[in-house]
């Protein structure tokens, strides 16, 4: 046979095996209707996750691990950042703060928590009532240990011991924190703390540029999330929305993606809101006060 009789089998073969993907797309459909104050571009949400459906301890996006131990010759990061979980009208909400570098991240968050909240989160309604000079003990098996003041009435106390609990379990080496006599507890103990809608970022007074990505956990109707973006004069300049990974009784994470225009610096609000089933208002909304940059 030639050269050319077996070329031609060879080349039939290549592209019948070529034609055999399929291309996927996917579509979430309309936004849900909601009133609002000027027409602005929605932006389509990045996918999420599967629903579970079953009730879980929320996946809550975490801040840059601490520094390890390093070898000889690899410099050691000279800054970590960490997450703080204040109080806001009987709730848990959650903010950040990077600082300097060190071993000691659980005595550094204790010691950021007990600060309390910048003047800009302080406006929003954030506080803390953590006291200076609580301080992890020992951290054995993935517990830290530590002892509490008792002041309070059994609601502040609880919590008091739920910003310590999330705020610790964002670390590597803490699982659980054993608080005085008490057995050791977990984030899950506490998520009647939480919103209904919990934004992890952007934090209070952060500067975003577009497009932005809006993350967080929520426990709303059909996991749907939305969110808007307000300019200086309080006018719409962006919405988008997304799905939750888990919701209608459970708490999933969410990622929305938003982009606006603008062509200067200015003060900006992020909303982030669950659409009424009833009469298609916004309710459960959490307000994030940042600083709106022009795009590249």
């Amino acid at each position: 046979m030639s050269r050319h009789g077996v070329g031609v089998p060879v080349l039939v073969a290549a592209l019948l095996l070529g034609g055999c993907g399929t291309a996927r797309s996917g579509d979430l459909g309309p936004a849900p209707a909601a009133a609002t104050t000027s027409a602005a571009p929605t932006v389509r949400p990045e996918p999420t996750p599967t629903p579970t459906g079953k009730p879980t301890p929320p996946p809550i996006d975490r801040p840059p691990r601490p520094p390890a131990a390093t070898s000889a010759g690899t410099r050691r990061p000279e800054q970590v950042t960490i997450e703080l979980w204040y109080v806001r009208s009987g709730l848990l909400v959650p903010t950040r703060r990077t600082r300097p570098a060190t071993v000691a991240t659980s005595r550094l968050a204790l010691s950021e928590l007990a600060a309390g909240p910048s003047r800009a989160e302080a406006a929003t309604g954030m506080s803390t009532l953590l006291p200076a000079g609580v301080e992890v003990t020992r951290i054995t098996d993935g517990v830290a240990t530590l002892r509490m003041p008792s002041g309070g009435d059994p609601a502040t106390r609880r919590l008091r011991e739920a910003q310590v609990v999330w705020t610790l379990t964002q670390f590597p080496t803490v699982r659980q924190v054993h608080l005085d006599d008490a057995a050791p507890v977990d984030r899950s103990g506490y998520l009647d703390l939480l919103p209904p809608i919990v934004v992890t970022g952007p934090v209070v007074g952060e500067r975003v540029t577009t497009p932005l990505v809006v993350t967080g956990t929520a426990d709303v109707f059909e996991a749907t999330v939305s969110v808007r973006v307000l300019d200086s004069a309080g006018l719409e300049v962006a919405t988008g929305f997304g799905t939750a990974s888990c919701g209608s009784g459970c708490r999933g994470g969410y990622r929305v993606r938003v982009g606006w225009r603008t062509t200067r610096e200015q003060q900006g609000t992020i909303e982030v809101y669950e659409v009424s089933a009833r009469d298609g208002s916004r309710i459960n909304t959490t307000r994030v006060p940042v600083i709106l940059t022009p795009g590249d």
